[in-house]
């Protein structure tokens, strides 16, 4: 809940957890970034799957979609905000000098969505203890409120934080794991071999495989294999194209393969899936 400001009777939308949970992720209403100091976790953000460990940044905005699958011996922190916060000059003590209010875009690209966006900027060896110190000073401060000028610090410090993140995260290189799921998110409808992937990682068969199954729970290929009937699924309930159409617009050469395949992984065929998840969406 926004914190209440003893010195000047009013709330400020921000929140400290000393202890996150990750059960109620994403917070409405809030820019979000956990800072995991040991242990690791596994999910998936935004359907595609990440992976979390010590010292680690996770960033989310209220219309990210997040599971998380594993957790293994995690300890994390988060500090969570309204994007208004850090624009909360009154309009007054600016319109004199600027046509318009001044907004601060320090951390958003680690938020906006975008086709390369992971929401885990990776921290380096050099960066860990500054990040850290200017966490536990930005947390002790939202408890401590130790003068009327408290909320501009955490400012300060939640600059210093975003700016940092941002900086590491431009400068930080894709993992060959990110390499091959952009190129399966961008090129799933096409065909695509196991050479292709290969190449876009620029590893071998095992090298890659051992990393996916590591990261993903699953082989190249075989994440290939699910985000094809996931996306299926999705145009088996919402739109009204046939099995022909989907299995082409999905990467699959023949519809009846297509319905061998969906059948294996889902249970069901197509149709049946088809009837059952309109039946269920229309009854939500």
């Amino acid at each position: 809940m926004p914190q209440l400001d003893r010195h000047k009777n009013r709330t400020v939308p921000i929140e400290f957890v000393a202890v996150e949970d990750l059960t109620s992720l994403p917070y409405p209403e809030r820019l979000t970034f956990i800072f995991v100091t040991s242990g690791s976790l596994n999910g998936v953000l935004n359907e595609r799957p990440i992976t979390v460990s010590a010292p680690g940044v996770l960033c989310l905005s209220e219309e990210d979609t997040i599971q998380i699958l594993e957790k293994h011996n995690v300890s994390a922190q988060s500090f969570r905000y309204h994007p208004d916060f850090l624009n909360s000059i009154p309009v007054s003590e600016t319109e004199d000098y600027f046509p318009a209010r001044p907004n601060i875009q320090t951390g958003l690209s680690l938020f906006q969505d975008n086709p390369t966006r992971t929401g885990v900027p990776v921290v380096t060896e050099k960066a860990y203890p500054q990040l850290l110190e200017w966490f536990f000073v930005l947390g002790t401060e939202v408890y401590a409120q130790s003068d009327a000028r408290w909320a501009c610090r955490i400012k300060k410090y939640l600059i210093q934080i975003l700016g940092l993140l941002e900086d590491l995260n431009r400068h930080s290189e894709q993992s060959p794991v990110d390499l091959v799921l952009d190129y399966i998110h961008t090129h799933y409808s096409d065909k695509v071999t196991l050479e292709d992937v290969t190449k876009c990682a620029h590893l071998n068969r095992v090298s890659l495989n051992k990393q996916f199954q590591e990261r993903c729970g699953c082989t190249a290929m075989g994440y290939l294999l699910s985000h094809r009937l996931k996306v299926a699924s999705d145009l088996l309930t919402h739109t009204g194209m046939s099995l022909n159409e989907i299995a082409r617009a999905t990467g699959f050469e023949y519809d009846t393969y297509f319905i061998k395949q969906f059948t294996a992984k889902r249970g069901m065929t197509p149709t049946e899936y088809r009837n059952i998840s309109r039946q269920f969406s229309n009854a939500q």
